[in-house]
């Protein structure tokens, strides 16, 4: 079983900051880190490869530094790493990078399972996943919390949804997005630590994936970030006391007032 897995480095802060005359996230002196939710992706991945074979192979978009999120999942144990990074990547939207990244996948060629986080935390909006397996036309199985079987060419796994979770079969190859109640993620190993050091990363920039220029960066991307903040802290509540039943009395006596 070929197994792909979709990571991104994220900073490892709230207190992101934008350039002013490009509106993109400045990264130079901020720590990055592979986002969490990408965590469980690989490992994940490597659970399937454990139990079925095969290899997995990790891949991200992003400028040259992001490298280091690939060694650090080689660490974990996943096979090959690719880097997609090209300046004409740069102010990509989901829309943007889910062509982008897809267009990485169909050179690899050969897969049975994308794998991805269910979202970025710098971004929070779940839509890569989905758009890569739009983009691709296959079938997807999004906010996985356990595959059940994988058997015949077909997959079969529980979907959380806001009553439970639901079950859902679908044919090979596919794309899931999965959440952080289907596994704990696994540390490096010594071993894992001594061969990212030495592994070799593929680097393709935009021609060697054969992207349309139209649909990447600043033209492909039809959303632009006007401006990223940190919401202010909440003000003070407001504390009813005296005994139990008068303090209900004044609850509801204020809350009226909001209503009339």
């Amino acid at each position: 079983m070929n197994i792909i897995v979709c990571i991104k480095q994220v900073p490892d802060t709230t207190e992101v900051k934008l350039d002013p005359a490009t509106n993109n996230l400045v990264r130079d002196g901020v720590k990055s880190i592979i986002n969490p939710f990408d965590m469980y992706a690989i490992e994940e991945g490597l659970r399937l490869k454990e139990k079925l074979g095969g290899k997995v192979t990790v891949i991200t978009m992003g400028p040259p530094q992001a490298e280091l999120a690939l060694r650090e999942a080689i660490s974990l144990g996943c096979d090959e790493a690719v880097l997609i990074s090209d300046r004409a990547f740069a102010g990509s939207d989901t829309l943007a990078t889910s062509y982008t990244l897809s267009k990485a996948i169909e050179k690899i060629k050969d897969y049975d399972v994308i794998i991805c986080g269910k979202q970025a935390i710098d971004g929070d909006t779940a839509q890569v996943g989905p758009g890569i397996a739009a983009t691709l036309d296959i079938p997807q199985i999004t906010y996985v919390r356990k595959i059940e079987e994988i058997k015949d060419g077909n997959i079969t796994a529980q979907r959380t949804t806001e009553e439970g979770y639901e079950v859902i079969q679908t044919s090979l190859p596919c794309l899931m997005t999965v959440v952080k109640e289907i596994n704990n993620p696994r540390l490096p190993s010594l071993k894992g630590k001594m061969k990212a050091k030495s592994a070799a990363i593929q680097v393709w920039n935009a021609a060697e994936i054969g992207a349309e220029e139209s649909r990447i960066g600043f033209k492909g991307s039809p959303t632009w970030v006007l401006n990223i903040f940190t919401p202010p802290p909440k003000s003070n509540g407001k504390v009813f006391e005296g005994e139990p039943q008068d303090s209900v009395n004044q609850l509801v006596d204020s809350l009226k007032g909001l209503l009339y």
